[in-house]
């Protein structure tokens, strides 16, 4: 999650599925310092970036562009309307043959992406995001660097383990929104957390013990935790290493404090040491434009690939579960 919720753009009304696959299909991507970009590439040769963010926005089966990579690349556009709110999106896109994304039919308008202001980075163009993940299956390979869309038949292998996820759903109990909240466990309490692909760090010099790898540009992975929870673990547990300023990626916030967890359980895989970035309470609070208004229950932070690296991690959008494979650096909870 590169913002706050605020980015969404509208409330996803999620109502048909892309076609199924009838067999795995491998999504083209570049795997840099624990975040996988989709690279789909254009007729006319443009490579496109999109950071695939679980915790990511979008709408109603779409992807989203940067409006400057829209301006950029000359693309048409075209204006709809969703529940009374006014959007544009890019009409079409043409791609070279074996280098597209899955196409979405989920869209309730024409066109396959959503256009939104820039946020991100130079040089990435837009993010695969809550509006076009859900409705599908995605196996995020961490330490293969691969992202596979997987077929509608898929099943998981004998060495996964499943965790339910929650999702925000209508009276009819139809997705409402593609956001995930996952449960960990830390020093055996129950801790809900946003499942965030996106979630990025920008450590300083101090911040640097987590040890997470970065980019030229000092871009890294993360997991959040908001500052009451923060304050809460270093209360309970004052030998727990704190970092004063170990994340400054946020500069209209100051530099971040980073927690080390001796111990988290996940699926039934406990690993650690885990670092957590801290975060405003506001930025997790369940109220309009904030992440929280759009997962089931309150979060308290987001877990991303700082953990998730550890694993291959398939995403069961249809029914509501993930399946985590431990690759490295994790071992079995013994059943009680």
């Amino acid at each position: 999650m590169r913002r706050s919720a605020a980015l969404i753009g509208t409330t996803l009304a999620i109502a048909s599925a892309m076609a199924s696959a009838q067999q795995r299909t491998e999504v083209p991507t570049v795997y840099e310092a624990g975040h996988f970009y989709a690279t789909p590439v254009l007729a006319d040769g443009t490579r496109l970036r999109l950071l695939v963010d679980t915790g990511g926005g979008g709408g109603a089966g779409w992807f989203v562009l940067q409006r400057s990579t829209v301006a950029r690349l000359h693309l048409a556009t075209a204006d709809c309307t969703v529940d009374g709110e006014a959007l544009h999106t890019v009409a079409s896109l043409s791609y070279r043959e074996g280098h597209a994304l899955p196409a979405s039919n989920a869209t309730p308008c024409p066109g396959p992406a959503l256009i939104i202001p820039g946020w991100q980075p130079e040089g990435d163009d837009g993010q695969l995001g809550a509006g076009y993940l859900p409705r599908h299956v995605w196996t995020f390979d961490y330490p293969a660097q691969k992202l596979w869309l997987e077929s509608a038949s898929w099943q998981a292998t004998p060495d996964m383990h499943r965790v339910e996820l929650g999702m925000l759903r209508t009276e009819k109990g139809e997705p409402q929104t593609g956001f995930l909240r996952i449960s960990v466990q830390v020093d055996g309490e129950t801790i809900d957390l946003l499942l965030d692909t996106g979630a990025t760090a920008h450590p300083t010099e101090a911040g640097k013990i987590a040890g997470t790898p970065v980019t030229a540009s000092g871009i890294g992975v993360a997991s959040y935790i908001t500052r009451t929870q923060l304050e809460r673990w270093h209360r309970a547990h004052p030998d727990w290493r704190v970092v004063e300023k170990g994340d400054d990626l946020l500069p209209s916030q100051g530099a971040t404090r980073l927690i080390e967890v001796p111990r988290l359980v996940v699926a039934g895989w406990e690993l650690g040491p885990v670092w957590f970035t801290e975060r405003p309470d506001a930025n997790f609070a369940n109220r309009p434009g904030h992440v929280g208004s759009f997962v089931d229950r309150p979060i308290q932070g987001a877990l991303g690939a700082n953990v998730f690296r550890h694993f291959r991690m398939t995403l069961d959008y249809p029914n509501a579960t993930a399946w985590f494979a431990c690759a490295s650096g994790c071992r079995v909870v013994p059943t009680p």
